[in-house]
């Protein structure tokens, strides 16, 4: 079986599929702008990069990825004959040439995250009316993925939440499947140690409080979690904050001096440096043991696309302490297997981190449950299994 893989900066979501069906002998190829990892067994297609361009000029920066997607595959077609099915992520325009490319060979597109102006993070920590130039900027930002749609023969949605925000019409279309979580690599390990680049050594004994981030930035929550740390360590003695994440912005804007978030947090709050360790961007080995040692997991989110952080933190048996946002109530349920705080409630997210540094004994169970909730609807395995058997599916209509 030979299935192209589109996009635009690899591998991205399809890292673990991608090697699963290499290694089950499948004929794997990356058709991307990018590839930051060599992933063995599959083979990278690059395409040529399309310039970026201002807002305004949205879907000719769509179509012009879409076309250098849709050339770069018809060669390797004249070349070597279709594949059998290609799947692709919908969001940046790759896809969006692929059926003329591809008359009738399944299309198969990873529906991560449809754009609104109400009800989602447009919006969600400003009372301010969205303007008409950011409505219109999010129709058509959209305008790629319709198009796509209406060229698919199936989608895949990681949570229901995501899924929700595509039209309706669409929607019998996208099923619900997570790339997956490695359930044995993410597991409770309480002889976990962590060492630190000043030479401290943090294990499950030492009171630490941890958040982390791709970038640290106000669609995670860091300016407000930030606040609610500051007002603990003037709490609580001895709790340790650690936190991973670049200085980067991922997915809003930047703070309005250009200072990284980090930088800015800590002159707003004045929290003790000492009682706070940035640790960067770090390896996930490292960040596995992270979630081990952790107290309590700090998750905060603008109803946004879910991290997979948040879901390998409770897989390691981390008590998670989530926003009360859409995507993290799909997943937290409330004393249950993790606990759920008001995005912007200082106060109580405060009393949480010191209950659970305090009272570690009185979590034990929802540790449990947290861990039991991602093997039983988020482990690897599984995930694999129904991605593989609807490529299979597909490959037979």
């Amino acid at each position: 079986m030979k299935i192209v893989f589109v996009h635009r900066r690899g591998p991205g979501q399809f890292v673990h599929l991608a090697c699963h069906l290499a290694n089950t002998g499948w004929q794997v190829s990356f058709l991307c702008e990018t590839m930051n990892v060599k992933l063995p067994g599959v083979r990278v297609l690059r395409h040529r990069t399309a310039p970026v361009l201002p807002a305004t000029q949205i879907p000719e920066y769509h179509s012009a990825v879409g076309m250098n997607a849709a050339t770069t595959l018809e060669n390797l077609v004249t070349q070597e004959g279709a594949p059998h099915i290609v799947f692709g992520h919908i969001g940046w325009g790759s896809m969006m040439f692929i059926r003329d490319v591809l008359p009738t060979t399944p299309l198969l597109g990873y529906c991560e995250h449809y754009y609104h102006a109400e009800g989602r993070d447009v919006g969600f920590a400003t009372d301010a009316a969205i303007p008409l130039s950011k409505r219109t900027h999010l129709r058509l930002r959209n305008a790629g993925q319709l198009l796509t749609l209406d060229q698919l023969d199936a989608g895949i949605s990681p949570t229901r939440w995501q899924k929700s925000a595509y039209p309706a019409a669409y929607q019998p279309r996208i099923g619900v499947c997570h790339d997956g979580i490695d359930v044995h690599r993410c597991r409770p390990d309480d002889t976990a140690r962590l060492p630190l680049p000043d030479g401290r050594v943090l294990t499950r004994e030492t009171p630490v409080i941890t958040y982390v981030a791709r970038d640290l930035e106000p669609y995670r929550g860091f300016p407000e979690f930030m606040r609610a740390a500051a007002l603990a360590a003037t709490r609580h003695p001895d709790m340790l904050f650690v936190i991973a994440g670049g200085d980067g912005v991922s997915y809003g804007t930047p703070a309005p001096d250009g200072r990284p978030w980090r930088e800015v947090m800590m002159t707003e709050t004045g929290i003790d440096p000492a009682r706070i360790i940035f640790l960067g961007q770090i390896p996930h080995d490292q960040l596995v043991r992270l979630f081990q040692i952790s107290r309590a997991h700090v998750y905060l989110t603008y109803p946004f696309v879910l991290s997979w952080s948040v879901l390998e933190a409770m897989a390691c048996g981390a008590l998670v302490i989530g926003s009360q946002t859409p995507p993290v109530e799909e997943i937290i349920r409330s004393g249950k297997n993790g606990l759920l705080t008001e995005f912007a409630d200082t106060e109580h997210l405060t009393e949480q981190m010191i209950e659970a540094v305090d009272m570690p004994d009185r979590f034990i169970d929802i540790r449990k449950a947290a861990r039991r909730t991602i093997v039983e609807n988020f482990a690897l395995s599984h995930c694999l299994d129904r991605q593989t058997a609807l490529l299979e599916r597909l490959c037979k209509t």
